[in-house]
């Protein structure tokens, strides 16, 4: 469930950015921030645990910022 819900906000905010860059990174921040929050309570396991625990969110925080970039720079590639 938790994929589902970070490719939905990942195409919102390609979208997004390719619509309006300039107001894409207020969203991109916040959910990169509240994806920080996760790992970093999940780093707090003991040993391999907190590594185990905390990827998904830093993988996940990578992959939203990785597509508001795309749209950015697909609008700037476009004519208009």
């Amino acid at each position: 469930m938790m994929i589902v819900g970070i490719v939905a906000v990942c195409v919102v905010l390609a979208v997004l950015a390719f619509l309006v860059p300039k107001f894409s990174r207020r969203p991109e921040r916040g959910t990169q921030r509240t994806l920080g929050l996760g790992s970093r309570a999940g780093s707090k396991a003991p040993g391999p645990l907190g590594r185990l625990f905390s990827k998904p969110f830093r993988s996940s925080s990578k992959a939203v910022g990785r597509s508001g970039s795309a749209g950015r720079r697909a609008r700037s590639h476009m004519p208009f």
